[in-house]
């Protein structure tokens, strides 16, 4: 009943309903078990025998009765019912005392394994550090090889200088040029505004001439008109006399 009791069936709940005990039936009944020294469910168990033997005993001791043949006889059952009983209690005792070391044993080996990761934990952690010191290393190698490289395709320093020379030559020339147009600009500016002055003046004295062309022009068409009014009158007077 109890290996019924403990089976793990690959078939899940279908077969749990067929279990004689549950979990915890199951555990009190192997509790139970131990503790009287009872393996199967048959027969009687060995604490109620050895207790069985006692009573017989003690019964026999308390008669009044020349009974002494008898007392011996059940007091060796009960002395070797009580090594019968206490054989299984001394393997208990040597199970537990072996377990115990190996719980020990395990306790330690669990220790030893516990401060083994925390080194490997450790470890990996100074290993990343170094992997990340490696990157940034390498990271800064090739910058270094990418700037030689650039600096390898540049032309030699007596070249640049030679370019730089020339340049600044040519950069001096520029602003001479510079210098010279301004100059002439300048100059030009200044003659164009005499020019307008000039030009301003002229028209100034066109106006001026013109006005007074005019007013001449006036003076002398009324002179002309008073000459001939006074000719027609010089005639109607001589046809009157």
């Amino acid at each position: 009943m109890l290996v019924k009791g403990r089976k793990v069936s690959v078939r899940g709940e279908a077969i749990a309903g067929q279990y004689a005990f549950g979990p915890l039936e199951d555990d009190a009944i192997i509790k139970h078990r131990l503790l009287t020294r009872t393996t199967t469910t048959r027969g009687e168990p060995p604490l109620k025998k050895l207790q069985k033997k006692f009573i017989s005993f003690a019964l026999e001791v308390d008669k009044d009765a020349d009974n002494y043949s008898v007392c011996e006889k059940l007091y060796k059952a009960f002395l070797q019912e009580m090594t019968t009983f206490e054989l299984p209690l001394l393997k208990s005792r040597a199970v537990i005392d072996g377990n115990i070391r190996e719980k020990d044993n395990f306790n330690e080996l669990q220790e030893g394994l516990h401060r083994q990761i925390l080194q490997a934990q450790s470890d990996i952690e100074d290993l990343k550090k170094q992997l990340e010191e490696s990157k940034i290393e390498r990271q800064q190698k090739e910058e270094c090889e990418a700037i030689r490289k650039l600096i390898a395709m540049q032309p030699p320093r007596s070249e640049t200088q030679k370019m730089i020379s020339e340049l600044e030559k040519e950069i001096a020339g520029l602003e001479a040029e510079e210098t010279a147009c301004s100059r002439t600009l300048e100059l030009r500016k200044k003659q164009f505004s005499l020019l307008l002055h000039l030009v301003d003046e002229l028209q100034n004295t066109i106006e001026g001439e013109q006005k007074s062309l005019a007013e001449e022009l006036r003076l002398a068409m009324e002179e002309q008109k008073n000459n001939m009014e006074d000719a027609n009158g010089g005639s109607e007077a001589m046809v009157v006399d």
